[in-house]
């Protein structure tokens, strides 16, 4: 289909209500926009942006989950030439408090409280100047930059002000942005945090023109057309929300589904209420969904495409299992739009299954030898470098990692270990680095032993993953306690918990009397994570 003209995410959306006046645009708990009704909630959203005092190059936090106010912060900050820095809701109170001080944010939007965390309480605690003044009568001392702080359905501190008045408060945006204030092409669009080979998030800006272009792509390789309507699961926060979803459904005059939070059986209901013809899953999700008693095929039977990651047999469960046949298997990072590879929908399963596609329109892959970084050539084994559709380079406290992270020429050396065959076609085979991939979601080792090192019971902690079946890895722990120390691997994983987000909590636990190390004390990775493989089969506190 004809790709959109606008390279512009407020463009777009304007463009796309011109040209499917009566399409649906999005579903969110319940309530169903068209493109124009969410266009006229995003321009309602820019004019109270304004009236907070929000203009261009400024920033707006995002601590909230799948949900249309989500996308109306998203269109909004494009439409006055800020940037949406969407953060994790899985966030603890100091993982907030890094992630407000690295964006730098302007304005926050929060919700109340989303499961068992409770961000209302957490921003009070970490800007206590708005628990004493009325909005806009502070300044926070730690934040230089914050300003704002709104929260979802509530005003529960003094200094913050509810969704609902947030928008009251201002006049919608009517005109078009006087020329230069608002987003070009190029600008970021949204910084997303991913977990790295740091202790703490990299933020990631991705552009506009990016999004949009390679997020056409997209949905172009899985088959995409107007009116299709798309079950997105996984959060937003992710670049396989935000860049991919987001950006081929929007592109191609289809609706977004979006689930608050996963569920496996609410998934299924969403999917048979709203006739979803397009999925976007992980292999943890896909399992989930086949296990719950209320699945039947013939609920999922609209399913027609769709995208996930993983084994072959992961690819083959998700296509016929799941039954969304043309679903489409897919390789990337959030550096490249979380996605820069995805197979064509059209091809024979058994292809889709082998091989994660050819690179997408505008993107580059190349395979280089482990050591020199010399090129390699079609079926010889390497690691994968990327070109084209990419982050500008990191920002923040991550911004000195980008020398060692981009080649002279301008690849992304992304860790991972792949070929290509002959028709240009990547077989993904492995991670290089330390990362575990725990459900789909990256975690650094050295956070989670940063964690079990804060407490004062571990003398030295070393992480690494081992493969499982359901989750494609878990974190194992192994943990030198402290002389004398007495400490149980529930009650590390209970410290874990209180800091951190749950997924960063230690699977397994070893407790040991040393840890491999180099004569230089740093950790032999390479024999932590054959420990771990060879203690997969233990669980639990292990002495």
């Amino acid at each position: 289909m004809r790709a959109p003209f606008s390279r512009n995410l407020f463009d777009l959306l304007v463009e796309q209500a011109e040209r499917y006046p009566n399409h649906l645009a999005v579903v969110s708990a319940g309530r169903q926009y068209t493109y124009p009704q969410l266009l006229q909630s995003v321009l309602q959203v820019a004019g109270a942006l304004l009236a907070a005092g929000v203009g261009r190059g400024d920033r707006v936090g995002a601590l909230i989950n799948n949900r249309v106010e989500w996308l109306q912060l998203c269109f909004g900050t494009a439409a006055i030439g800020a940037v949406l820095c969407p953060f994790s809701t899985w966030s603890k109170r100091t993982e907030i408090g890094f992630l407000l001080g690295d964006s730098n944010v302007n304005l926050v939007v929060a919700l109340d409280c989303f499961g068992e965390l409770n961000f209302a309480d957490d921003l009070a605690h970490l800007v206590p100047e708005a628990c004493r003044a009325r909005p806009g009568e502070w300044r926070s001392s730690r934040y230089p930059t914050l300003h704002s702080i709104v929260v979802i359905d509530s005003a529960p501190f003094q200094g913050c002000v509810s969704y609902s008045s947030f928008l009251s408060a201002g006049h919608p945006l009517v005109d078009a942005m006087p020329p230069g204030t608002g987003s070009t092409p190029d600008s970021a669009a949204v910084v997303v945090y991913t977990s790295g080979s740091t202790a703490h998030p990299k933020a990631v800006p991705l552009t506009h023109r990016g999004i949009i272009e390679n997020g056409f792509n997209i949905g172009e390789r899985q088959g995409l057309r107007p009116g299709d309507r798309v079950l997105v699961s996984p959060p937003l926060f992710w670049s396989y929300g935000c860049a991919n979803a987001m950006g081929a459904t929007l592109t191609h005059g289809a609706a977004l589904v979006l689930q608050g939070k996963f569920d496996a059986a609410e998934a299924i209901d969403l999917i048979e209420r709203y006739a979803c013809t397009s999925i976007y899953t992980l292999p943890g999700m896909t399992s989930a969904i086949l296990s719950q008693p209320s699945f039947s095929r013939d609920r999922t039977r609209s399913l027609r495409t769709g995208m996930t990651l993983g084994t072959p047999s992961d690819v083959q469960t998700a296509a016929e299992a799941l039954a969304a046949p043309e679903i489409c298997n897919m390789y990337g990072q959030t550096e490249s739009y979380g996605v820069c590879c995805v197979a064509w929908h059209h091809w024979p399963l058994e292809k889709r299954m082998r091989v994660q596609g050819m690179a997408l329109p505008g993107v580059t892959l190349r395979i280089v030898d482990l050591e020199t970084g010399v090129p390699l050539p079609p079926g010889e084994l390497g690691l994968i470098e990327v070109k084209g559709h990419l982050t500008p380079g990191y920002t923040g406290a991550s911004a000195s990692l980008n020398a060692d992270a981009f080649t002279s020429d301008g690849f992304f050396k992304t860790g991972d270990l792949g070929q290509l065959n002959t028709e240009g076609e990547l077989q993904f085979v492995g991670r290089s680095t330390e990362m575990i991939k725990k459900g789909g979601i990256n975690i650094a080792p050295v956070e989670v032993e940063e964690l079990l090192q804060s407490h004062p019971a571990v003398a030295r902690a070393g992480v690494s993953g081992a493969s499982d079946p359901i989750k494609g890895e878990i974190i194992v722990a192994f943990v030198v306690r402290q002389p004398g120390a007495v400490i149980t691997a529930a009650e590390l994983n209970q410290h874990c918990r209180s800091l951190a987000a749950n997924f960063k909590v230690p699977d397994r636990t070893v407790f040991c009397d040393t840890l491999p190390e180099t004569t230089t004390g740093k950790l032999l990775r390479r024999e932590l994570k054959a420990r771990a493989a060879a203690l997969s089969g233990l669980c639990g506190d292990q002495s």
